[in-house]
């Protein structure tokens, strides 16, 4: 796969992830690569990223075990921008599946 559709894509699905719950870095990578062929050093570049743009916030909790955690809040402008990743991801995908004929019953 193109190397910067995946990182579009994965940028969206990162966002979606923490739009749920908050979320230290391992947790994302965890549950990126259940589903997705993903690695540390293809999340933690778009977490500093998308922290940087002001998408997600961050703070550290202690824990029992180990090194303090530091946590991904998503932020209003992530929020948003969120939601024009999913109309545009929707509408993409809508044109996809018209030309290759695979959902004919949808308008």
């Amino acid at each position: 796969m193109n190397t910067q559709f995946k990182k579009g894509i994965l940028e969206m699905c990162i966002l979606s992830l923490i739009k749920d719950h908050d979320m230290y870095g391992f947790e994302v990578i965890e549950r990126l690569s259940s589903e997705i062929d993903v690695n540390e050093n293809t999340v933690y570049p778009i977490l500093r990223r998308l922290t940087t743009q002001g998408l997600f916030e961050t703070y550290v909790e202690q824990t029992n075990i180990g090194a303090p955690r530091k946590y991904y809040r998503l932020t209003k402008a992530g929020d948003k921008k969120l939601e024009a990743y999913e109309h545009e991801w929707r509408t993409f995908l809508k044109g996809v599946f018209k030309i290759l004929g695979g959902m004919e019953h949808e308008k």
